[in-house]
C-alpha cells in the first residue's frame, strides 16, 4: 500500500467532535486524515440538527414577533410563512457554516476524505466513495466520531411520504394544515414551537407524564402552560399502538384506544448511534443496543487504540460538548492524558419558543438531598428592556445555600435564555467565596439589558432570608 495513505491519526465524522480532534491533533504536528460520509463537512449538527432547527426557530419568532407588535399590525396585516419558505433561511446558514469549517481543514492541512467508512482489520478502513470505488486506509490510531440518527423503531414505515423524522422534515415540501409530532423530548418540542408558531395545527404525543421532567418542575410547568395558550394540544404519557399511513396523512393508533388523526407525523422519540457500518467486530469492539460505545476519561474504548467522542458515546450529546471532547481526546492522543474534561454542570439550552435555559441543581434535587436553599426570582415584564423590547414573557430564577450563599442552580425561561444563562455559569464556576449571590447585588450592570434580572432575582432572594 502506498504511504499516503497511511496516517498517525484517522477521525471518522466531520461534526463537532471529530472537527475538535482533527484540530487539535494537526496544531500538534500529527499526519491526520478526517473521513466524511456525506458531500460536505459539519455533521448532523450543521447540517440535520442544531443549526437548521435554530435557524428556523429565529424565523419563526421573529414572524411572531412582528405580528404581535401594534407598530407594525395596526392596520389588521399580518405576517404568513410556511415551513418549505423558511427553509431557505435555514439553508443559507448551512452553507455559511460548511464554508467556515472546509475553511478550517483547508488551513491546517488536515486530509479530507469523502465516504463511508468501516474497519477491514485492527488498522484498516476500506472507505466506499459516491461513485463506488474503495480506498483503503490504515493508521496508528482511530477516533470513532461518527454522531447519532434519528431512533427508526422497525414497525413505523419512515419510506411512507407523511412519515418524517428530526432529519427528512428539513425537505418537507407539502406545507401540512396539521402536524402529530410523536415524541416530547427537547427536538419534539423545539419543532413544536415552530410548526405552532407557523399557525400548523400541532398535536404533541409526550410518552412520559411532564414535558421534559429533567427540568425545574416551575420551568416544565411554565413551558406546558405556554404550549397551551399558544393551541398546541399535548398529551401525556400516550405510546403509539400503530402508526397507519393513508393516502393523504397519517393516523395514529394510541395503546390507551385514542385515534388521532393529520397531514403528516414527525417521530421525534429518541436516537441512535452511528455505529452499525462501522464493522466495529473487525477491531474487536461492539457498540450497546443504542449503538453507543463506552469510553474511559481519556475517552479510549476498550481497544487501545480506538478513541470515540460525541453522540456516538452517549450524555450529554450535545454539540458544544462533543467540541469540547474532540479536543480532550486530542491530548490524551498526543500527550498520553487528557489534561480537560467537561465541566461538571453543563448548561442545558433549549430553543422551544419561548427559550429554555439551566445550569445546576433543580428545586427537586436540593429538596431531596435537604440541602438548605433559597430562591431569588425576577420577572422578565418588570425589566426595562423586556418592555421595550415586548419581550415581558418570561423569568429568572437563582437557586443559592441559605447560609453560604453559594449559587446552587439557575433556571431561565424566556427570550434570549441560553445567552442569559452564561452570564451566571461563570460566576457558579468560580471557587470558594467568588461563587456567591452577592455578587450581583454589589456588581453595576448596564441599564437597560436583559442582566439586569440577576440583581433583580439576587436582591429578591437575599430579602427572603432572616
Amino acid at each position: 500500500m502506498a504511504q499516503s495513505n497511511h496516517f498517525d491519526v484517522i477521525v471518522i465524522g466531520s461534526g463537532p467532535g471529530g472537527e475538535g480532534a482533527a484540530m487539535g491533533l494537526t496544531k500538534a504536528g500529527l499526519n491526520v486524515a478526517i473521513i466524511e460520509k456525506e458531500s460536505s463537512v459539519g455533521g448532523g449538527c450543521t447540517h440535520w440538527g442544531t443549526i437548521p432547527s435554530k435557524a428556523l426557530r429565529h424565523a419563526v419568532s421573529r414572524i411572531i414577533e412582528f405580528n404581535n407588535n401594534p407598530l407594525f399590525c395596526n392596520n389588521n396585516t399580518s405576517l404568513h410563512s410556511t415551513f418549505s419558505n423558511i427553509l431557505g433561511h435555514a439553508k443559507s446558514v448551512i452553507d455559511k457554516q460548511t464554508r467556515l469549517r472546509q475553511g478550517f481543514y483547508d488551513r491546517n492541512d488536515c486530509h479530507l476524505i469523502f465516504g463511508t467508512a468501516k474497519f477491514t482489520d485492527t488498522h484498516t478502513l476500506a472507505v466506499t466513495q459516491k461513485d463506488g470505488n474503495v480506498e483503503n486506509y490504515t493508521a496508528d490510531k482511530f477516533v470513532i466520531a461518527t454522531g447519532s440518527r434519528p431512533y427508526h423503531p422497525a414497525d413505523v414505515d419512515f419510506s411512507h411520504d407523511r412519515v418524517y423524522d428530526s432529519d427528512s422534515i428539513l425537505s418537507l415540501k407539502h406545507d401540512p394544515r396539521h402536524i402529530i409530532i410523536y415524541g416530547a423530548g427537547v427536538i419534539g418540542c423545539e419543532y413544536a414551537s415552530i410548526f405552532r408558531g407557523l399557525g400548523v395545527k400541532t398535536d404533541l404525543i409526550n410518552t412520559r407524564d411532564r414535558l421534559l421532567s429533567f427540568l425545574d418542575n416551575e420551568t416544565s410547568d411554565a413551558l406546558s402552560y405556554h404550549f397551551w395558550n399558544s393551541g398546541i394540544i399535548t398529551r401525556n404519557d400516550e405510546t403509539y399502538e400503530k402508526i397507519e399511513g393513508t393516502d393523504d396523512g397519517v393516523i395514529v393508533h394510541l395503546e390507551s384506544g385514542k385515534k388521532m388523526r393529520a397531514d403528516c407525523i414527525l417521530y421525534a422519540n429518541g436516537r441512535t448511534g452511528n455505529t452499525d457500518k462501522l464493522n466495529l467486530d473487525a477491531v474487536g469492539l461492539a457498540a450497546d443496543s443504542r449503538g453507543q460505545v463506552s469510553v474511559n476519561s481519556n475517552y479510549q474504548t476498550s481497544v487501545e487504540h480506538v478513541y470515540a467522542v460525541g453522540d456516538v458515546i452517549g450524555y450529554p450529546s450535545l454539540a458544544s460538548a462533543a467540541y469540547d471532547q474532540g479536543r480532550f481526546v486530542a491530548q490524551a492522543i498526543t500527550e498520553g492524558q487528557a489534561s480537560g474534561y467537561l465541566i461538571e454542570d453543563i448548561p442545558t439550552g433549549i430553543y422551544t419558543i419561548p427559550e429554555i435555559s439551566s445550569v445546576g441543581k433543580t428545586e427537586q434535587e436540593l429538596t431531596a438531598a435537604k440541602v438548605p436553599y433559597e430562591v431569588g426570582r425576577s420577572s422578565f415584564k418588570h425589566l426595562a428592556r423586556a418592555q421595550i423590547a415586548g419581550k415581558d414573557v418570561g423569568s429568572l430564577k437563582i437557586l443559592f445555600h441559605r447560609e453560604t450563599k453559594e449559587i446552587l442552580g439557575i433556571h431561565c425561561f424566556g427570550e434570549r435564555a441560553a445567552e442569559i444563562i452564561h452570564i451566571g455559569q461563570a460566576i457558579m464556576e468560580q471557587k470558594g467565596e467568588a461563587n456567591t449571590i452577592e455578587y450581583f447585588v454589589n456588581t453595576t450592570f448596564n441599564y437597560p439589558t436583559m442582566a439586569e434580572a440577576y440583581r433583580v432575582a439576587a436582591l429578591n432572594g437575599l430579602n427572603r432570608l432572616f
